[in-house]
């Protein structure tokens, strides 16, 4: 069965936001990376590189609340109040698949789902609610 999980966008105080968040619910991040690690960090601004890409932490026995800064420089928009994604965590590729083809339909694509440098089969897409969701099937690590 698929997770559920919250995904924030922030104006650039991802990091702020997140240590606040840890200083509420307790325990460490178990994922933190910051722009200058993606393949497009070249393209970024010194400042730009340093904002979250992606950060996670536990917040519950099934919850993990996650989180990245949208940056304006890779045509990133935010309007507060539409911050939030829900984030699938999928069971196969193939769940990942049904799932993320059945929230498109009739909704909005903006990442078709594919592999990502990050090792998962990523998507994300608007549906026909204006619901945001991002659909994550990660690859088995050797």
């Amino acid at each position: 069965m698929a997770t559920v999980n919250p995904y924030l966008n922030f104006l650039g105080n991802t990091e702020e936001a997140f240590n606040f968040y840890k200083s509420v619910f307790g325990g460490e991040f178990v994922g933190l990376q910051r722009f200058k690690d993606t393949p497009e960090a070249d393209k970024l601004s010194a400042d730009d590189q340093d904002k979250i890409m992606h950060v996670a932490l536990p917040i519950g026995s099934n919850t993990i609340l996650m989180g990245t800064d949208a940056l304006e420089s890779m045509g990133h928009t935010l309007t507060l109040g539409n911050n939030l994604s829900l984030a699938i965590g999928a069971e196969s590729k193939e769940e990942a698949e049904k799932i993320f083809h059945g929230l498109a339909e009739g909704g909005e694509v903006e990442m078709p789902l594919q592999d990502t440098f990050w090792g998962a089969y990523f998507g994300m897409t608007t549906d026909k609610f204006g619901i945001k969701w991002m659909v994550n099937f990660d690859y088995p690590q050797n």
